[in-house]
């Protein structure tokens, strides 16, 4: 099996060097393409209106001038072209990928562009706790990770389909249970913009989370990884919602309308969603 490693956190990573551990107890056929620096909060975007450069590390590790999605595309049609890859492996990200980090994160969008271009792809992520970035255990993915990405290629999944995995903050001895879970949802009250001031007095501003820990429902992949367990999530890469295109195309469908009426906007519903007032 022919197993391309990236990540979002960048070639000199300390997960990406997990993730190739766990890739070498797969197989012997390793490639690694991963950005020249850090790609965190990229998504699933493209470097579009600059030149790409690639600088060969050695005859199967390159690093990229751009984002994860850029590496996927240039390791499956230009790199590995003669001979792509059976798996992409994305990981093994500092910080988990959960609820709508799935939305921004590069690590989930490597494995967005590899679904994309047809070769099967997981994310892997190691969640850690309010300690800080440099206590993070990665002893934890590296012992488990093989073993569950085996289990999942044995098992199989759609090819519009990519799966992602959160390794809990616990070591790895202490890890109850592997849980098939639904994308969570975060408490946004927790959203933070902490504004500072530089040295002119002009404001800057860093987005992130108050360190608080929610209350998700059982099922969501917040509270397996709260409870210790490896979350395993299966993302779906077509965004229709099929209950409101059906609904929806029972009024909108056919001619297209021709009068404007005058719309007033209720208050937002959080349970139902936002909907005109009568």
């Amino acid at each position: 099996m022919r197993i391309l490693c990236t990540n979002d956190d960048g070639i000199h990573a300390p997960g990406l060097k997990t993730l190739e551990k766990i890739a070498k107890e797969l197989s012997s056929d390793i490639w690694i393409v991963a950005p020249e620096t850090e790609q965190s909060g990229a998504g699933h975007s493209l470097t579009l209106a600059h030149p790409l450069r690639v600088r060969k590390i050695n005859r199967r590790k390159f690093a990229v001038s751009g984002t994860p999605t850029d590496c996927v595309l240039m390791a499956v049609k230009h790199l590995m072209l003669e001979t792509p890859p059976d798996l992409v492996l994305s990981g093994v990200n500092r910080g988990q990928n959960i609820a709508e980090d799935v939305t921004y994160s590069g690590t989930i969008a490597a494995a967005m562009e590899g679904t994309v271009l047809g070769v099967p792809s997981i994310a892997l992520s190691q969640a850690y706790g309010f300690e800080g970035r440099e206590k993070v255990k990665w002893a934890t993915a590296e012992h488990h990770g093989a073993a569950l990405v085996s289990k999942l290629v044995e098992m199989g999944w759609p090819k519009d389909v990519l799966m992602n995995v959160n390794f809990p903050d616990v070591l790895h001895s202490a890890v109850k249970e592997v849980e098939v879970t639904v994308q969570g949802k975060r408490d946004q009250s927790n959203a933070l913009i902490d504004t500072r001031m530089d040295a002119r007095d002009n404001a800057y501003h860093w987005l992130g989370f108050q360190k608080v820990l929610s209350n998700p429902p059982e099922g969501t992949d917040l509270r397996a990884i709260y409870a210790g367990r490896i979350s395993v999530t299966p993302l779906h890469m077509d965004l229709t919602h099929k209950t409101t295109r059906r609904a929806m195309a029972k009024e909108l469908g056919g001619t297209p309308p021709k009068s404007v009426t005058p719309v007033t906007w209720a208050p937002v519903d959080r349970a139902n969603g936002r909907k005109p007032s009568k």
